[in-house]
């Protein structure tokens, strides 16, 4: 029997048969159930695409029930343990592990351009003193539409290619200036020496003084984490990226639009928001107190960290990331809000309430903590996420450029306004 969806239209008695293909029926085939030839036909009211798949995609497969992420097939556990962020970065992008000379050519390419234009700089520092980072970020890497008009070319595969690997390559020297910039330090140009991340740590935290040598433990860290948080998906900003990237604006631009979505708390400042929680804590003996105040719905007491809204089980980046806070706290010593967090963690895990609602910790529950720890200001961490996210945006937009059933993304309307009315003059409105 075929795969299809019979549906009786109550309103006139009329039977159709929709096909299903890959568990999904096309929304445009309900057009065809109307009650009338004028009739405009049915649409399907989806409010924040909880149910609507709008792309087919080949990158990241997701199980929310069963707490599965995988890039291009492969587990994020094993990628965590055994890759690191430019290797995984070829992979997301090109749908297969690189060769020994294939990862040294793109490392290579990386490194290569890394630099950032002088005016580039100059644009950054017009920034006030206490300009939010991620702001500055969005802002800068909007405004390398305008060094790199050759962008604009997103038919050309070459010209892809090349906005790829300067957006991978600039997205930390970008990062770090907008860091540099807020605290007041003189900007440090990237060291070709350096790994991907050894050189972010290095343009972050050294002095012009002296020679920095980043740890080989918080370098590794930094990469981890950058793996787990390449992609994930049709999440809001790289739905923005898709969105914007269908009318055909340039990457620079499209990019600039994800990270705003990603600026909202809701997205990239969630493990900010871990940490306001533990903060308001306070201390191991007042989590019960706490518990007892979420349970109860108390007004200002929300349970952040856990939960998600495809995750059903526990997250598979959190199991990684827990790990990799030890490492990080062998080298940092440990955060004082990390027994709150264990103590929250274990009351949480164990509690029916919590269980049965199935809010268990995600990536950002233990992130904050880490990047903390390693002397960020709360007004990085979305700038953090963003850095390895732009692989995934970069590799959403090209996977949406060449699909051809994408057109200009424009989503339908209920429209709940008047009707037509008769213009009043000023003299005779009420």
């Amino acid at each position: 029997m075929a795969d299809t969806l019979t549906i009786v239209d109550n309103r006139t008695g009329k039977k159709y048969e929709l096909p299903i293909q890959d568990g999904t029926i096309k929304a445009m085939d309900l057009r065809q159930i109307k009650t009338a030839d004028d009739d405009f036909g049915l649409m399907t009211y989806d409010p924040a695409f909880m149910n609507t798949a709008n792309c087919r995609s080949s990158i990241t497969f997701i199980d929310g029930d069963k707490g599965i992420l995988r890039y291009r097939g492969y587990p994020i556990e094993q990628l965590a343990e055994d890759s690191d962020h430019l290797e995984t970065a070829y992979l997301i992008l090109n749908g297969e592990l690189p060769t020994a000379s294939q990862q040294a050519a793109f490392t290579q390419q990386i490194t290569m351009h890394t630099m950032l234009h002088e005016n580039v700089k100059k644009f950054m520092e017009g920034f006030r003193y206490d300009a939010h980072p991620m702001g500055i970020f969005l802002s800068t890497v909007g405004a390398l539409s305008t060094f790199y008009p050759d962008a604009k070319r997103i038919n050309d595969p070459e010209s892809r290619h090349q906005q790829i690997i300067r957006l991978i390559a600039k997205a930390p020297t970008i990062a770090a200036y907008a860091y540099r910039h807020i605290v007041g330090r003189p900007y440090i140009y990237p060291d070709n020496d350096l790994s991907y991340t050894g050189n972010f740590l290095n343009m972050l935290f050294s002095t012009p003084a002296d020679k920095y040598h980043p740890n080989d433990v918080l370098a590794r860290a930094l990469d981890v984490l950058f793996i787990l948080h390449a992609d994930h998906e049709q999440n809001c900003s790289t739905s923005a990226m898709r969105n914007i990237g269908s009318s055909q604006a340039d990457p620079y631009a499209a990019i600039a639009g994800a990270a705003a979505a990603l600026y909202g708390p809701l997205h990239g400042g969630a493990n900010e928001a871990v940490l306001r929680m533990l903060d308001e804590i306070g201390s191991v003996d007042k989590v019960p107190e706490f518990i007892k105040k979420v349970k109860s719905g108390e007004a200002g007491s929300r349970l952040m960290g856990f939960g998600h809204r495809v995750y059903k089980s526990y997250d598979p980046r959190a199991k990684v990331i827990k790990k990799i806070a030890d490492l990080v706290f062998t080298v940092t010593g440990k955060n004082p809000k990390l027994e709150i967090a264990l103590e929250l963690e274990r009351i949480a895990l164990q509690d029916e309430y919590f269980v049965k609602r199935k809010l268990y910790p995600n990536v950002d529950f233990y992130s904050g903590l880490i990047y903390q720890a390693m002397g960020f200001p709360t007004e990085m961490f979305p700038v953090l996420f963003a850095i390895p996210r732009v692989v995934g945006w970069l590799a959403q937009w090209q996977e949406m450029l060449v699909d051809p059933d994408q057109k200009i993304a424009r989503p339908r309307q209920i429209y709940t306004g008047y009707d037509i009315r008769d213009y009043v003059s000023k003299e005779k409105r009420q």
